[in-house]
Order: structure tokens, then sequence, then C-alpha cells
């Protein structure tokens, strides 16, 4: 935070999740906001800059989503101590705005009274006016306000001037604090019942729409067949629709390298600069259209409120592998790139399963092995049919199924070592439906974009920069015949990585290519056409030339012992610098890449001892 913030009359957005209190902070700030974690953790915060009418510029919170004090989540425990002021390097609130939901002021008033019973400067907005009135709820504002002893003020979050009573009464800055008692258990509800009995008239507790949705929604059936088909649709939607950004980011890539490395001389700062930099840069952009339309239809659905039920759908089944509901859809959005899935582990409240769905991300089968698994398939999978299949497409299913099982293996295997063996159920609140709002779905993902290329950005450049020394240096000798590779320390190291990898069938040309490999998994193709000594260009035709060459020169133990280690080994830079970026935590990156590692090498050499002993050697 800077100086300049820290002097500005400091507001807090606070309220139950699913209150539209990100909603209203973004029509409060607009694009006056940045976006960066509370020291310490990972937990997102947000602030901007709200200037009222009178001119008077006032810094504005958004703190994490809670439900009580009483702190049970990450979330909820940065939220309990910034508003106390006990956060380290966090001054307390000048001013705490609790957002609640007129729709449910059942449940949203508990957290407004335990807010109250601090003591600070406070006021209530009744936001989601319209939808209240909308289903009949009347709601006497005077009646409320006496009762709590607090302003209380009417926001419509969605709307360009649902904030006007609110700026009213920040522009006054006449809030004083009041002091009451503090109430828990039964006496909590039984004030809570007392408020509603008082200042709120409501014809029925939920919605019809909403009622009549969740039947067939929350269905343990047809629930689960329109989950399906909603992950399917997300699923080809981030394959698809991103392709096109790709390929254009890739093309736009080509050229500033082309351009680029036509204005400078040849030598190191050229092959620094193109091959380095700009492709570096280039590895790290291509990830952000599958963010973006990752993060389009996540944003959506959770501003719908369709998430939360997808969660509770799912629960039952993620706990038998030690995960939550909440775990399914990072997990799914991996097999586009675990990079996007890992970041939206951010929905879990559960350190626990949060940090189990983030090590496992990494086994779903990513887009990234489809050119891998592609050469060695065609390469040495006959093509003939099985009844109706086609003998090469079940292997590629096969390949996938044993992501998901290992993955939900990892994740059960991690629980039985946890010293935590207490259950903590799901336990959310399932919002009314709602259309999503165009406006914070657009500034949600302007919000993840920038977050991907700043946390994650750097770490790759720097580790791609690192791989291209290792590839470019020490040049071939004058007079070499042999492939530069093979003089680099890329290429030395991959003479001394044979001896460990012989045992499960790999050459010195195999464990060349790995090391590439490692920035992008689909770079290895491209690398052993180099290694071959290849003149083709790009992978497909790489693929095209190698297929033939890597079917007389290698074994069929050996191309299956490489397709188990593509399953398994975290060949991918990208992923372990996103791990380390939302863990903050190198003990948890290198057991990550750890673990990934020894099941590929145990996994591969199971898999080629066997191949070599059933005579496929």
């Amino acid at each position: 935070m800077t100086a300049e913030a820290m002097v500005l009359p400091r507001i807090a957005l606070v309220g139950n999740p699913n209150c539209g209190k990100t909603a209203l902070f973004n029509l409060l700030t607009g694009s006056r906001q940045k976006v960066a974690n509370y020291a310490g953790v990972t937990v997102e915060r947000k602030e901007g800059r709200l200037r009222v009418p009178s001119g008077r510029e006032l810094a504005v919170l958004d703190l994490p989503g809670a439900y009580s004090l009483n702190a049970a989540s990450l979330d909820e425990a940065v939220t309990r101590d910034l508003i106390r002021g006990f956060y380290p390097g966090e001054a307390a609130p000048d001013l705490l705005v609790c957002v609640v939901d007129a729709t449910n002021l059942r449940l949203h008033l508990r957290f407004a009274l335990e807010l109250r019973a601090l003591g600070r400067p406070m006021l209530i907005a009744l936001n989601m006016m319209d939808a209240a009135r909308r289903r009949g709820i009347a709601i006497d504002v005077a009646a409320l306000q006496r009762e709590l002893g607090v302003p209380v003020v009417e926001t419509v979050a969605v709307q360009r001037d649902g904030a006007k009573a609110l700026l009213h009464h920040l522009e006054q800055d006449a809030v004083q604090p009041t002091l009451q008692t503090p109430l828990e258990g039964e006496a909590l509800h039984a004030e809570v019942r007392r408020l509603l009995s008082v200042a709120v008239t409501m014809p029925r507790r939920t919605a019809e729409v909403d009622d009549a949705l969740d039947r067939w929604l929350l269905h343990p059936v047809f629930g689960l067949v329109v989950l399906t088909v909603v992950m399917f649709l997300i699923f080809q939607a981030v394959y698809a629709w991103a392709t096109p950004m790709m390929d254009g980011i890739e093309a736009a890539t080509a050229w500033l390298g082309e351009t680029v490395g036509a204005w400078v001389p040849d030598g190191p700062l050229r092959s620094l600069l193109v091959d380095g930099i700009i492709a570096g840069l280039g590895g790290v952009v291509v990830f952000l259209p599958q963010i973006l339309v990752l993060f389009a239809f996540i944003l959506a659905l959770e501003e719908s409120g369709y998430l939360p039920r997808a969660a509770f759908l799912l629960d039952r089944t993620m706990a038998v592998a030690g995960l939550s509901g909440r775990s399914f859809i990072p997990l799914l959005s991996s097999f586009a790139c675990a990079v996007p899935g890992i970041m939206s582990t951010r929905s879990i409240q559960d350190p626990r399963d949060r940090l189990a769905t983030i090590l496992v991300a990494p086994l779903m089968t990513c887009s990234a092995r489809l050119p891998v698994y592609a050469l060695l398939i065609g390469a040495f999978v006959p093509q003939k049919d099985i009844g109706w299949f086609n003998q090469q497409g079940l292997v590629l299913f096969g390949l996938y199924v044993a992501g998901i099982v290992s993955a939900l293996a990892v994740a059960w295997t991690m629980k039985l070592w946890r010293r935590d063996k207490s259950e903590h159920p799901l336990l959310m609140e399932l919002p009314s439906y709602r259309i999503p709002h165009l406006r914070d779905v657009g500034i949600g993902l302007w919000e993840r974009a920038m977050i991907f290329l700043k946390r994650v950005g750097g770490i790759i450049l720097s580790l791609t920069i690192l791989l291209w020394f290792l590839l470019s240096f020490p040049g071939a000798p004058e007079g070499a015949t042999a492939p530069a590779i093979d003089y680099s320390f890329a290429g030395q190291i991959g003479q001394w990585m044979t001896a460990i990898f012989a045992p499960i069938g790999f050459n010195w040309q195999i464990c060349i290519a790995l090391i590439p490999g490692m920035a992008a998994r689909e770079v290895v193709v491209s690398s052993l056409a180099t290694v071959y000594a290849l003149s083709a260009v790009g992978d497909e035709a790489a693929a095209q030339a190698l297929s033939p060459i890597i079917q007389s020169q290698w074994t069929l133990a050996t191309a299956l012992s490489l397709l188990v280690w593509f399953i398994y080994a975290p060949q991918c830079v990208s992923t372990l610098a996103t791990i380390r970026r939302e863990t903050r935590s190198w003990n948890q990156t290198l057991f990550a890449a750890g673990y990934l590692f020894a099941l590929a090498y145990l996994a591969s050499l199971l898999t080629y001892q066997v191949a070599v002993a059933l005579g496929a050697g």
C-alpha cells in the first residue's frame, strides 16, 4: 500500500459471500482499483479509490467474504483480524460498510450484529433491493435503522445510480461508533428473528423461480446430467474458443522475433532477445486466452448463483478422495491447462482442500500433452478398429483416465497422511439465481489477466532465459558436424542423465529433449526433431518426419515408457511457477515437483520392464 493511500480515510466493505459486495465495490471504484495479496497469505485484497460528489477521496477495501467473526477459513481470519485492527501492517478501517442481501436478511443480519458489537463506526447497505421488491419483500428501513442503532441505506449494485444513498452518507462523514452487547448462540438468532418481525414482511422465504430451478438442478440424477453438460461446454470452449487467439499470439510472437532478428546482428544478443526473451514472453502470454475464457465462464456461473450448487452436488463424491465439491471445477479446467486450474482454486475455502487440489491438478491431462501423445500413438499404435472404437482413440482415452484415477489416488493418500483428521463439511449459502452483470465479469477478467501476467510472468521468463542459456552455450566447436545442442550444457546434461534414465528405456536424445520440454511439454516434439538433425520446421512437420525415425530406432517399450512419463512428470515450468505463486512456498513447490517426478519414474520403470519382459523391448 502506498503512503498516499494510507492517509486517505479507509472504508471497508464487509459481508457474507454472495451479498453483492464486490459488485458494489466495482460500482464505487470502477477502474480505479488494484488487486494484490495480503501480506503473508494468498488471499486477494482489493483496494480502490472513490471520489464522492464533493471531490473528497476515500480508499475503499473489498474484504474477503465471511459468515462470522469466528473464523473457519483463511479468508474469514483475514477479514476478522483486519477490521479489528490486528492484521500486521494494516490499520483498522475508519468505517465498516456491512453489505447485506435484502432478500436473505435471516442469514446476513447475524453477521451484521456481530460487527455492530465491535463498537466501530458502521453503516449497513441493504443491497439487491430491486430483487427484494420483485419478490414482494417489504423492508421498513427506518424501523430497521432504529432497532439496530446504525445507519441503514438502500443500494442496488448493478444499477448506475444504485449507490446514491450510500454516497450521501459517506460524504457527510457523520457515522459514530455504537457499542452494543455481543450476542452469541441462541440469543443472536433470537435477535435476528425479532428484527425480522419488526422491520420485514416476507411473503415466502425463497423465490418461486429459485425453488423451481433447484428442483431440477439439485436433483441427484438430473442435476448431475446438467452439470456434466455445462462442464463439457466449458471444456470445449476453453479448448476451442481460445485456439484462434492463441494462434494469433503465437503468430505475433513469431513476427516480433523475426522483426527483432532482422535488426540485431547474429550473435548471443540476438539469440537472447529472440529465442530467450521474446519467445519466453510469448510462452507466457499464450496461456492468457485460455485463462480469460475459463474465468469468463467461472465468473458468470458464480454471478448466476450456479457455482455453489455445482459444488454442493459433487461434495460427497469428492470427499471420498479427500477433496471437496469446490475442487471439481479447478480440476476439470486443468484438462485445458493446469495454470488457470490452479489459479481457480482460490474459490476453495478450506486451506487443506485447496492445497490438495493444487498438488493434484498437474495430473490432469492438459492440452500440451497432446502433441507428444499424438506422435507416439501414431508411430506405435496400429490404426484399426476394435468393435465400434478406434484403437488409437482408446489408447488416448486410457491416458486421460489414468491421469484422473491417479489424481484421485494421490488426493486420497494425502488425506491419510495429513495430521488433521477432522472433517470440514462443505457449508455454503445457496444464493438466489441472478443474471450475470457484464461490468462485473469484465472487471473480474481484467483483474485475473493482470494477476496472471504480473505474478507468473516474471518467474516463467527468468526460467525460460535460463533454459535458453543451457541450450545455447557453449557453442559448437569449429568444424563440428553434430547438432549444436550436443555441445551445449543441456546436451552434456542429457548425456549424464542417460545413466539415470536407461532403466526406463530413455536414450540420450530423449533426455536432451526433456530439458527444453520443461518450458512447455509440446516443445519436446520440436526438440526431438532438433536432436535428430531434422530440417522440418514446426511441430506438425517435425512430427511427420519424426514418426518413421522413432518407429525404426525406438522400441515399443521405450515409447510406452515415454507415454507413461508424460502422464505424471511435471514437464511445465509454468505449472511449477503457478504453484509457487499460489502457495507462496518453495517447500510445497519442490514437494509437488518431487512426488510427480517420482511417480513418473516409477510408473515408467514398471511399464518399460514389463514391456521388455513381454517381448516389446
